[in-house]
C-alpha cells in the first residue's frame, strides 16, 4: 500500500522544499541531497506509484512514454551525454522510499559499481 506521509510525496505536495530540475503536470525531477556524482537527479511521477512494476502495472502508456521521455530531456537540459539510470525496487535492492523514482547519475567517470543509491 502506498503511504502518502513518504518523504516524496511530501515534496511533490509541496510540504516539503527541493531543489527542482524540472516539473510538469505528471513529473518532478530535484536535485538529490545526497549526491553520488555531479549529477546526480531524481526523477518521479507525481502519482502515488510505489514501485517500478507498480508504475508499469498502473500507469497508462502514455503516462509510460512521458515519464521515460522527460528523463531524456532532463539529461538533454543538463548536457549530460553519458549517464546511468538507476531504479531499486524493493528494501534489499537498496530502496528506502517507496514512490517510484529514478536516479539520473552522471558527470563522471561511475564505471564502478554505486552503492547507497536509496
Amino acid at each position: 500500500m502506498y503511504d502518502t506521509n513518504n518523504i516524496f510525496a511530501k515534496i511533490i505536495s509541496g510540504k516539503i522544499d527541493s531543489e527542482k530540475v524540472y516539473e510538469d503536470d505528471s513529473i518532478l525531477a530535484i536535485k538529490d541531497i545526497n549526491p553520488v556524482a555531479p549529477v546526480h537527479i531524481l526523477i518521479m511521477p507525481k502519482k502515488a506509484y510505489i514501485d517500478f512494476d507498480d508504475f508499469i502495472s498502473k500507469a497508462t502508456d502514455k503516462e509510460i512514454h512521458h515519464y521515460f521521455t522527460s528523463i531524456k530531456n532532463v539529461a538533454e537540459s543538463l548536457r549530460v551525454i553519458d549517464y546511468r539510470l538507476v531504479s531499486n525496487r524493493g528494501e534489499s535492492a537498496g530502496q528506502s522510499v517507496f514512490h517510484f523514482h529514478t536516479h539520473l547519475i552522471g558527470g563522471k567517470n561511475i564505471h564502478e559499481l554505486i552503492d547507497n543509491i536509496d
